[in-house]
């Protein structure tokens, strides 16, 4: 099945990434990818989806979905590093996938949770992700 990643959320202050079940009257209700546990988080909680980012890179930004296939390319089936592991190894990994990204923008902060977010999306859902297109032709088969 594939991952939407306009519906993978990732929530400020919580570990890890949550896919999106429904609206309720508060926020929103989210299902853990690790444990399969469902939480409602407030409106004001941080939501981001995982479509919504980008990474810096010198000619511009690349589509977060670009970097987890670009990342994938480089690790084949292994995990991405995790983020107890060195920075050179971090840096390393970028810049084989992504050897254009913006030093000045993209830190090590960014990523290690680039790298945690693919591992849990590797072990969890699903590397192959629904297209713009894809989303589209479901919103219009839904309307019909």
């Amino acid at each position: 099945m594939k991952t939407d990643l306009a519906k993978t959320l990732s929530i400020r202050g919580q570990h890890g990434l949550f896919h999106y079940i429904a609206q309720s009257r508060t926020g929103a209700i989210a299902e853990a990818f690790e444990d399969k546990k469902r939480y409602n988080f407030a409106a004001n909680a941080g939501i981001t989806t995982l479509a919504d980012i980008s990474i810096y890179t010198e000619e511009g930004e690349v589509k977060l979905q670009e970097v987890f296939g670009k990342l994938h390319e480089v690790l084949g089936e292994e995990d991405a590093p995790t983020g107890k592991a060195p920075e050179a190894a971090l840096k390393a990994l970028f810049a084989k996938a992504l050897p254009n990204y913006d030093e000045s923008r993209f830190y090590v902060s960014h990523m290690k949770k680039v790298a945690e977010w693919y591992n849990v999306l590797k072990n969890h859902a699903s590397l192959d992700f629904v297209t713009d297109e894809e989303r589209e032709a479901e919103a219009a088969a839904k309307e019909a």
